[in-house]
């Protein structure tokens, strides 16, 4: 069996980043979690940084490192999504306050040393927030750049529009200015929109066979959910609502569950109206470079398979 992939997590949670972390944590023969990365966007830094760590401890991953990175966008005011998510991020379930302490070092310090530190090529980074903590770490250290395996991120959305404004899915929304950096850094980019979260509902039956796995991590992330979809059912009326940021770990996992195609994106980032969009030359008609692997489809019963089959170890 080969070694597991190395992953850095950089994320803002967020009940369906939590997803996406136990799917990770659930899946240690693939993937090794070098460290966690935190950064403002579902809810101010100081609950995405309590947040991660509430997850570690539940997933009884004490062992991991959390580091806390950038609690503003690069040049904007910073916009939250407590409307969705509830005050602390994690509405839903009772969960204790954290025990294990933050990293003292910034988390883009860390991402820095630990990507020149690996061997080149070796680091994917997954992100399933805003993308500032890259943006700063590429500025900072653009050496960093050529080592970077991979960045699979959620966010953006095209032939679905937006679902913070008609043209922008939250996540790029939050920080365009960081989106556009890293999509012009020249670093191989998966992309995971709308287009493919909207067809992965937490369907009344998913959730169910997710709560007969019984465990306290279960329990826990079916509460949440409970939480988390009441806000999509309402806004599209749909049997439970879309799971975005665990497609990030999925793919890694299994990428034969998506289906897509190279295209060039671009962040549109002075528009009032359209900013934070994501512009997918879909059927390439420029001559533009094609930037990122963009999805479109997803095996939806395969994918809540491996999540609920992953879920069940740990």
């Amino acid at each position: 069996m080969a070694d597991p992939r190395k992953i850095i997590i950089d994320t803002d949670p967020g009940q369906d980043d939590a997803a996406a972390i136990m799917l990770a944590f659930g899946s240690p023969d693939e993937l090794k979690v070098l460290g966690i990365t935190t950064v403002a966007g579902n809810v101010p830094l100081s609950y995405t940084s309590r947040n991660a760590r509430i997850i570690c401890e539940l997933c009884d991953r004490t062992d991991m490192k959390v580091f806390s990175g950038a609690d503003r966008p690069l040049v904007r005011p910073l916009v939250t999504a407590e409307h969705v998510h509830g005050k602390t991020g994690l509405d839903g379930p009772v969960l204790d306050e954290p025990t294990m302490p933050l990293q003292a070092q910034h988390a883009v310090d860390f991402i820095v040393e630990t990507l020149r530190d690996e061997p080149e090529g070796t680091v994917t980074l997954c992100t399933l927030g805003p993308l500032t903590n890259i943006a700063l770490a590429f500025e900072k250290a653009p050496d960093i750049i050529p080592r970077i395996r991979e960045l699979v991120m959620m966010g953006g959305g095209f032939f679905e529009g937006g679902n913070i404004t008609p043209a922008a899915e939250f996540n790029i929304y939050v920080d365009p200015e960081a989106a556009d950096l890293v999509f012009r850094s020249g670093i191989p980019v998966v992309m995971m929109p709308l287009d493919v979260t909207h067809k992965l509902l937490t369907r009344k039956d998913r959730v169910k066979r997710m709560a007969e796995l019984g465990t306290r991590p279960a329990i826990a992330m079916v509460e949440m959910l409970e939480f988390f979809e009441r806000f999509d059912v309402e806004k599209y009326g749909s049997d439970g609502g879309p799971l975005h940021d665990p497609t990030v770990v999925a793919y890694l996992l299994k990428p034969e569950l998506f289906q897509g195609r190279d295209c060039n994106v671009e962040i549109e980032v002075k528009s009032e109206l359209t900013v934070g969009m994501t512009v997918v030359d879909w059927w390439h008609v420029t001559d533009r470079k094609r930037n990122a692997k963009v999805m479109r489809d997803v095996d939806a019963d395969g994918f809540f398979d491996l999540l609920i089959e992953r879920f069940a170890r740990i």
